[in-house]
């Protein structure tokens, strides 16, 4: 406590009402909430069993429950739960399942799980096999927007403005019915299952608003209604709660979150407590000065400006260039320059970009020059599509109860299994509790399939049952090898890839797999069978996922996006331009204020020093195009910032410089 500044020990110990923390970028948030979960244990008479801290990422909840467990004793903590939303929802499903009408052991689907699902029921038998997944993002987006501001599908089909809107919401409809004869959920459901079990029974909100006696929760600008509805119910009458947040950092419009939703505190908590956390300790005054000036320009219902006692530090530098090549060179050019002369790490650079593909050239040159990069965001190797398909039949053939497993594979490759006979299988397998692969066996559910849809389902079950059988005298990767040659799944590759390029990979990518699980069983000297196999792969899985949490001398290349929440001594924005930052989509959204604050968290993710770049060309689907500097660079005060080609460069400057690259030349040297 003795460490904090006036604004952290005040939010520290502040219990009387609901608490809002209002913590602008690098001034101490977490050390906040995880000092504050220590005190309500050692000072407020709170049990650890009561207090529940929620945030939104995997990655924020591992590194906020360590941070907890450095300030308190292992019995301290017992019984706290530390966790992110979605695992917050995950848990309340398992302990009310029979409430929600699901049986133990429900599956979860992922997006590609959904994809599969809503194209089953969009698309023609014939259709399926094509890939025609571009055409159900809407309706994805759609479902998930519905879902998240608690719209059933009821509702959105009595409130449908068109026959497309109608469409959709038929589609919603019957994606749910799907999911709950699959007794599964998708990610969206996490939340908005929890919060409608809570509407539909007072006596369970009762008794999770006892369990949960104070709520604490991380980054609230990015909350969506679902969310917001669902702290607001679990805070109750006591009101114990403290939200911390940001609405200069909101970013995720995209994904339904509504910075308004910091706004609504004050009229749904009339007696809400507001601190403000100003202090940053991350940035130097020119940089913040820019930042505060250029947020500035989007409204705010509570204001707050950032401050440092760091220092004025080096002015912003703004980096006008001719094409994208000139922008990498010099870009490169200013990194090797630092790299140089102020020794700085390759590990001490970003490079923030708003779109991907705005890093495909930078790699190049990276490459060129024999600069270790890496880049976040970008697809594991178990995240893609055909890895995924035949960990599914493996993970079958080794646990029979797979239900997720299963739904994946029966129809991969297509083998014209309906959407109406594996609901009839679903429901049928809920009732008897048994595995949908069990299910298919039993002579119930014979009389309710088409002898054609059973003599399909048939021939597939009999096929895995005799992998189980043969699984004990295969090696792994043989096995492997004849799931692929059993069910012609390289020519499914090649009939469903975009193009002979896309298939060739994809293929590659199970050659590699197999070609992994051959070393892993002559590694093991034969003793690994296939769950053992199973088992590794979703270990190294898992750590792969937190493989950017592992420091490499690279440099960190990003979207502004993907930055939130990370700062480097040196950060480098490039091609800050109209129509890329602000981003020409969300110009005809009328998104702008989002753009400034996508903006303002680049700005901020900077300690030391930070540079902007810009093309005043740009080639499109081979067209040469005249580029705008973005109307954000106006919005900066020329107090803070330096244009490249206005800047003189003094003799003495010019004579220090050359005299440390002769120091370190010779300190090389003498090496």
């Amino acid at each position: 406590m003795q460490t904090l500044n006036p604004q952290q020990q005040e939010a520290v110990e502040y219990i009387s009402s609901p608490l809002l923390v209002l913590a602008g970028a690098g001034s101490g948030k977490t050390r906040v909430i995880t000092t504050k979960v220590q005190w309500l244990i050692r000072n407020a008479g709170y049990q650890p069993h009561q207090i529940t801290a929620i945030t939104f990422t995997n990655k924020a909840a591992k590194e906020m429950k360590s941070r907890v467990m450095e300030l308190l004793h292992k019995e301290e903590s017992k019984g706290l739960t530390v966790s992110t939303f979605h695992t917050l929802g995950l848990k309340i499903i398992r302990y009310e399942l029979k409430t929600l009408g699901y049986k133990s052991g429900f599956s979860l689907f992922d997006s590609q799980d959904t994809t599969t699902i809503l194209k089953e029921l969009t698309f023609s038998e014939a259709q399926v096999d094509d890939d025609n997944t571009d055409d159900l993002k809407k309706p994805i987006w759609q479902i998930s927007r519905w879902k998240n501001d608690l719209v059933s599908p009821e509702q959105a089909i009595s409130t449908a403005v068109n026959d497309q809107e109608l469409h959709v919401a038929k589609l919603y409809e019957r994606y749910t019915r799907q999911l709950k004869a699959y007794n599964a959920v998708d990610f969206d459901d996490l939340i908005m299952l929890p919060v409608l079990l809570f509407q539909q029974h007072p006596d369970i909100l009762d008794k999770w608003q006892n369990r949960i006696r104070y709520l604490l929760v991380d980054e609230y600008q990015d909350t969506n209604n679902c969310q917001y509805t669902l702290v607001r119910m679990l805070t109750g009458v006591a009101g114990g709660l403290t939200i911390v947040g940001d609405d200069d950092q909101s970013i995720y419009a995209w994904r339904g979150a509504k910075p308004e939703n910091i706004h609504l505190l004050k009229s749904d908590y009339p007696r809400l407590k507001v601190i403000k956390l100003e202090q940053n300790y991350r940035s130097t005054e020119h940089i913040l000065s820019a930042a505060n000036h250029l947020i500035a320009n989007n409204p705010h219902l509570i204001n707050k400006k950032l401050w440092s006692n760091l220092g004025e530090g080096e002015k912003i530098r703004i980096i006008p260039c001719r094409t994208v090549e000139h922008e990498c060179e010099q870009v490169i050019s200013q990194l090797m320059k630092l790299n140089f002369r102020e020794h700085a790490k390759w590990k001490d650079f970003a490079i923030l970009y708003r779109s991907n593909h705005q890093s495909i050239l930078f790699e190049k040159y990276l490459r060129q020059n024999h600069i270790p990069y890496k880049i976040t965001g970008g697809t594991s190797f178990f995240e893609r599509t055909e890895i995924k398909d035949i960990l599914a039949y493996i993970r079958l053939i080794t646990n029979p109860d797979d239900d997720a497993a299963f739904l994946r594979v029966i129809n991969t490759p297509r083998r014209k299994i309906g959407v109406s006979t594996l609901e009839k299988l679903g429901t049928y397998a809920r009732n008897r509790e048994v595995s949908l692969l069990k299910a298919a066996t039993e002579i119930g559910f014979a009389q309710q399939a088409s002898a054609q849809a059973l003599q399909r389902i048939e021939y597939f079950v009999d096929w895995i049952e005799q992998l189980q059988r043969i699984e004990i005298d295969y090696p792994p990767h043989q096995l492997i090898l004849q799931i692929i040659k059993d069910c012609h799944y390289e020519d499914w590759i090649r009939n469903t890839s975009k193009s002979p390029k896309m298939a060739d990979n994809r293929i590659s990518n199970v050659i590699e797999l197999v070609d992994w699980a051959n070393k892993l069983y002559d590694d093991g000297k034969g003793k690994e069978d296939l769950s053992d196999l199973v088992a590794h792969f979703t270990l190294v899985d898992m750590l792969e996922r937190n493989s950017d949490e592992e420091e490499t001398d690279e440099i960190t290349m990003m979207t502004l996006h993907s930055a939130k929440g990370l700062e480097f001594p040196y950060v480098f924005m490039i091609g800050v331009e109209e129509d890329i930052l602000p981003h020409q989509n969300s110009l005809e959204d009328n998104g702008v204020e989002e753009e400034r604050r996508l903006a303002y968290v680049g700005i901020t993710r900077a300690r030391q020093r930070l540079f902007i770049s810009f093309a005043k060309t740009r080639r499109r689907f081979g067209e040469k195009l005249t580029c705008e500097p973005s109307r954000f660079l106006e919005e900066l005060p020329k107090q803070h910032i330096e244009w490249e080609n206005k800047v003189v460069v003094s003799e003495e400057e010019r004579q220090a410089t050359a005299s440390r690259y002769i120091a370190d030349l010779q300190s090389l040297l003498d090496n």
